[in-house]
């Protein structure tokens, strides 16, 4: 009886601005095995499925626990993390690339300062003063705890921005990963303080509006953030800003 084998297409890289390729491997089936599985047993014997050596493939992972976000790929065309990527679920031929919307730095690690640059930009914390002790934090009703729980969640894996395809470079659409941390952080007493902020934020060029409202985040969100929700809601308090703002006199220095 054959053994049985897991197929893998990988698009590979050298580096940054290098041309891309394919190369294929064949590594052997394990029960439970994911795809982190399939590239440490491509690392221990870089040979592919030709029978050529090679550089052993290039990943980036740390947790493997569906926490850091670390190893987000494209698995047959959708992005999704490879440590929980059972191959039981995904199958035995894989084509196995990176994430398109952000830069490559080598095979499968790509570059994500695009998604921190973005929260930057939309003052994505809490603002504290000082580093003293501030006491207890303001108490919140448990049923706006348990929403904001599930917004907290995001591990800035880009899953979600590499799906969305308003997230492009023709676009500068800061993708729903970033407005979903803005009404996070919105929702909370002290980070309230910057709410205002952060709508004009969004307000402006490559803000809420460019939402195409494909809903591809959400399909692919491996924390099933409610991402289109976040947006929905956004879009109904930059609307009540955008009305206060048109009906509120400036203030005139005397």
């Amino acid at each position: 009886m054959a053994e049985k084998t897991v197929y893998m297409r990988i698009r590979r890289q050298d580096g940054p601005n290098k041309p891309s390729y394919w190369q294929d491997f064949r590594v052997p089936f394990q029960p439970g095995m994911n795809v982190i599985t399939c590239f440490e047993e491509i690392r221990k014997n870089p040979v592919t499925a030709h029978g050529k050596p090679v550089a052993p493939v290039v990943w980036e992972c740390s947790c493997l626990e569906e926490v850091c976000g670390a190893c987000s790929v494209r698995i047959n065309g959708t992005p999704q993390q490879a440590c929980s990527a059972l191959i039981d679920n995904v199958g035995t031929s894989l084509t196995i690339e990176p994430m398109d919307t952000f830069p490559v730095i080598r095979d499968l690690i790509v570059d994500r300062q695009l998604m921190f640059d973005n929260l930057m930009r939309v003052k994505a914390w809490v603002p504290i003063d000082g580093t003293h002790d501030l006491g207890p934090g303001p108490r919140q009703p448990a049923k706006q705890q348990t929403w904001m729980y599930v917004l907290s969640r995001c591990m800035t894996c880009g899953c979600c921005t590499d799906a969305c395809p308003q997230v492009n470079s023709r676009n500068s659409f800061i993708g729903p990963a970033i407005l979903s941390q803005v009404r996070l952080f919105n929702a909370h007493p002290t980070g309230a303080m910057h709410k205002q902020a952060r709508l004009d934020e969004i307000m402006g060029p490559g803000g809420i509006v460019e939402c195409g409202n494909a809903q591809n985040c959400v399909k692919v969100c491996p924390k099933e953030i409610p991402l289109t929700q976040s947006i929905s809601e956004l879009g109904r308090e930059t609307w009540i800003q955008g009305f206060k703002s048109f009906f509120t006199k400036p203030d005139v220095e005397m």
